[in-house]
């Protein structure tokens, strides 16, 4: 029978119930849609269990294991501290140390930082938090790496996320390393978060190559359009004329719903229409990178580095669940 994955998390004093409620949320609820997969066991942890611990807003949480507990389970999340840059309880870094001991995974969200690096093992290492504090990380602990400009960093024993929102894409990369895409993308949804967000952040979560919602205006009917012939060549005139609209117009209408160009969205989403296919472990590079409609190799490449931080053949040995097949033969998400 196969073991449950245990997944503590550190419940404290003052704590902001945002990033708890993202644990709690991924990793506590039940997954019926999910069949007869086994799910993790969540156990809320603090340092003194079944005491009443303030959070922001007003109410109050109580715990019902203890740091014997965290340092027991298979994955532990700090999902802050009570004071950034103040001295993290030495009772909680032995509790961290034995866990890590063990062989289990520590992770941290915005602040929770602070308690990972006060056990020294980012010592030397790249890692992450809230922008908010991460002079005060690096000025408290010089030794670390400190990247204030990714979602998350992940050095497979010790993972670090930035504030907030940013613990869901770890919590949900988590689960995408522990299931594959298919169940982590199935948590997405049912969590009703963005697929895919820009902004030199890297992560691994599938942007939905589906339909972006109701066709009831020019541009969203372009992007259903541009979704459904990604493997096609895509221009602006070409989504305009899926809109309806001059060039001029659409340029300044579809920039500023999406934030971006048309032609980087479209390149976001052939980036993403990728994903599984290197996950699936069928066929070459060249071959997903013309599935997806680059013209080149070498683009898809470019734009997938640029995107992901990473290469699509690193991707793929990071997250292929079946082994390739010979005759594989070419699919696209449209």
């Amino acid at each position: 029978m196969e073991k449950t994955h245990v997944v503590a998390v550190l419940a404290f004093d003052a704590m902001a119930p945002f990033e708890l409620g993202v644990v709690v949320e991924v990793f506590g609820l039940s997954r019926p849609e999910l069949g007869d997969l086994p799910w993790y066991e969540l156990r809320v942890c603090a340092e003194e269990p079944g005491r009443d611990l303030r959070a922001v807003g007003g109410f109050t949480v109580r715990a019902e294991f203890g740091l014997d507990a965290l340092a027991a389970a298979d994955t532990v999340i700090v999902p802050g501290v009570a004071e950034a840059g103040a001295e993290v309880s030495p009772a909680l870094v032995e509790a961290l140390l034995r866990a890590h001991a063990r062989g289990a995974r520590l992770v941290s969200i915005c602040s929770g930082a602070f308690a990972l690096a006060a056990t020294g093992l980012l010592e030397g290492r790249r890692a992450t938090t809230h922008w908010r504090y991460a002079r005060a990380l690096g000025e408290r602990h010089p030794g670390v790496e400190v990247d204030p400009d990714v979602l998350y960093v992940d050095n497979g024993d010790v993972l670090t996320s930035a504030g907030s929102a940013a613990g869901i894409d770890l919590c949900l990369y988590l689960v995408r390393a522990d299931h594959g895409a298919a169940v982590a993308n199935a948590v997405a949804r049912r969590f009703v978060v963005p697929p895919h967000r820009e902004g030199g952040q890297a992560q691994f979560i599938e942007a939905a190559v589906g339909e972006v919602g109701p066709e009831d205006d020019g541009v969203t009917q372009s992007m259903n359009w541009a979704l459904r012939h990604l493997r096609t060549p895509l221009s602006v005139p070409a989504l305009a004329r899926a809109a309806r609209m001059s060039e001029r117009s659409y340029l300044r209408h579809f920039t500023r719903r999406n934030g971006v160009s048309p032609m980087r969205w479209v390149i976001a989403q052939r980036v993403a229409a990728s994903l599984p296919l290197l996950e699936s472990g069928e066929g070459t590079v060249d071959e997903v990178a013309a599935a997806v409609g680059f013209d080149s190799t070498a683009t898809y490449r470019h734009h997938f580095n640029r995107q992901m931080r990473t290469t699509p053949t690193a991707y793929r040995k990071t997250f292929t669940r079946v082994p390739a097949h010979p005759g594989w033969s070419r699919r696209t998400a449209g």
